[in-house]
């Protein structure tokens, strides 16, 4: 069986005390005392009660006071006080409730009223307590599913990555094309239109010669010969941006072209372009550091039977891997420095012996030779807390070396930059079905 609630009464006047706590008493609870604020803040220390009765005039520290002082403290903050009071202003009541009182009683009292409201206010305080247990449990659980999930993230993060990936972005560019080719289909129809218009004005002012006050005045206010020169001006920016989101559009979806179950040829250059126009915010010039220049010098390459979707994805790791690279060599120099020796990558293709060879060589701060031999271990990064997963790395050399039966190396000198060497057979090993003509013809 539960122990009764404890409240306590403070009240400087015995006869009060001796009423109210007879009535509480009679009713099943625990009754405590106080003759004053003092007195009350430091019993509720000692013995933290359930409710609080509190008389509002008594000398030294009030019950205005004392509320503050209890509401103040954390340990005390949550414990409901109900004042006591022969006072019937609106202002003292408010003052009341907006110090932290959850009701009053009015002097003289009424003994089914102090019940009443003390039984309520306990309930309250019951339903509060089981809710905020509740909300805590809860909270607890959520905790724990999400750590399990951050670690089930983590291992799926190497089969999960590249399909997310190219869904987003196939998605992003799907959603592109929409409203892009809406603005494309309308803007000869608008030069057309403006066209009709210039004329219509230049017909009304050979025919017209002498516009009316108020028409002079606005035709100078918004400068008719200007506009005439400027709108033409602003449709043909306009269809450069179009034309610049389409080629952006085409990346994307080059970009994130699904893989199906077996390698289907793919132009390893389309891949590599579209990659680089991706990271083409991380190239601009900046505040920091001038732009950082890719240079492409492509061989003649035929057709790559492979994953080109994941291909992507390992350009997209070991580009971004170079740019951080830069960043980081880029520290402790000044913009002049820099450009004095400015920042740059350099992406080779060549045909050497049946493998299509890729080189990405930057010119960053190059890796030690310690680290040499861990940068394609899982979970291996020499960035700071939440700045790499370890994971970029080891996900490209494990779609190279184990989807494609090729090599990913790296070449570096410290200070001077690092190549990364990928090179995958033209021919994928696996031998061709019907079922890889298949996937080809649906392409």
């Amino acid at each position: 069986m539960s122990s009764p609630e404890l409240i306590l009464v403070v009240d400087d006047t015995p006869a009060n005390l001796e009423v109210v706590c007879e009535t509480l008493s009679d009713a099943g609870y625990e009754v405590a005392t106080a003759i004053n604020g003092d007195r009350a803040l430091k019993r509720v220390q000692a013995y933290p009660p359930d409710l609080i009765l509190l008389d509002v005039q008594m000398p030294g520290i009030d019950g205005f006071e004392t509320c503050k002082r209890l509401k103040a403290d954390p340990k005390t903050a949550s414990i409901p006080i109900i004042f006591m009071t022969a006072l019937s202003d609106a202002d003292s009541k408010v003052k009341g409730f907006v110090l932290g009182a959850v009701d009053y009683i009015t002097k003289p009292f009424q003994e089914q009223e102090v019940l009443a409201r003390v039984k309520t206010h306990l309930q309250l305080r019951q339903l509060t307590k089981n809710l905020e247990q509740r909300v805590a449990e809860k909270t607890a659980d959520l905790e724990a599913a999400l750590t399990q999930l951050q670690q089930s993230q983590l291992q799926l993060v190497h089969t999960e990555k590249m399909s997310a990936l190219g869904n987003l972005v196939a998605g992003v560019a799907h959603e592109i094309n929409n409203p892009l080719g809406f603005i494309a289909g309308n803007l000869k129809p608008a030069q057309d239109c403006i066209k009709d218009l210039f004329q219509v004005i230049a017909l009304y002012q050979k025919e017209l010669p002498y516009p009316s006050a108020t028409l002079q005045e606005f035709l100078e206010e918004i400068d008719l010969e200007y506009l005439q020169e400027d709108l033409p001006k602003l449709i043909d920016s306009m269809q450069e941006g179009v034309d610049r989101i389409h080629t952006i559009s085409t990346s994307l979806r080059t970009f994130s072209r699904s893989d199906c179950d077996r390698p289907i040829p793919y132009n390893i250059h389309d891949g590599l372009d579209s990659t680089i126009l991706i990271l083409k915010h991380r190239l601009k010039a900046n505040e920091c550091r001038p732009e950082i220049a890719v240079i492409t010098d492509y061989g003649d390459l035929p057709s790559v039977e492979c994953f080109a979707g994941q291909l992507n994805q390992v350009f997209m790791n070991v580009l971004a891997n170079a740019i951080d690279a830069l960043e980081e060599s880029n520290k402790g120099r000044s913009f002049a420095q820099i450009k004095a020796n400015p920042n740059q990558i350099t992406v080779k293709t060549q045909l050497s012996e049946s493998q299509a060879v890729i080189r990405i060589q930057d010119n960053g701060i190059g890796i030690t030779d310690a680290v040499k031999p861990k940068i394609f271990e899982h979970l291996f990064t020499t960035k700071g807390v939440g700045q790499g997963t370890g994971l970029g790395l080891a996900i490209a050399h494990q779609i190279v070396v184990e989807k494609h039966s090729g090599t990913l190396e790296v070449n570096s000198t410290l200070g001077e930059g690092t190549e990364f060497v990928i090179s995958i057979p033209v021919r994928a090993i696996a031998v061709k079905d019907i079922q890889a003509r298949i996937c080809v013809d649906a392409v």
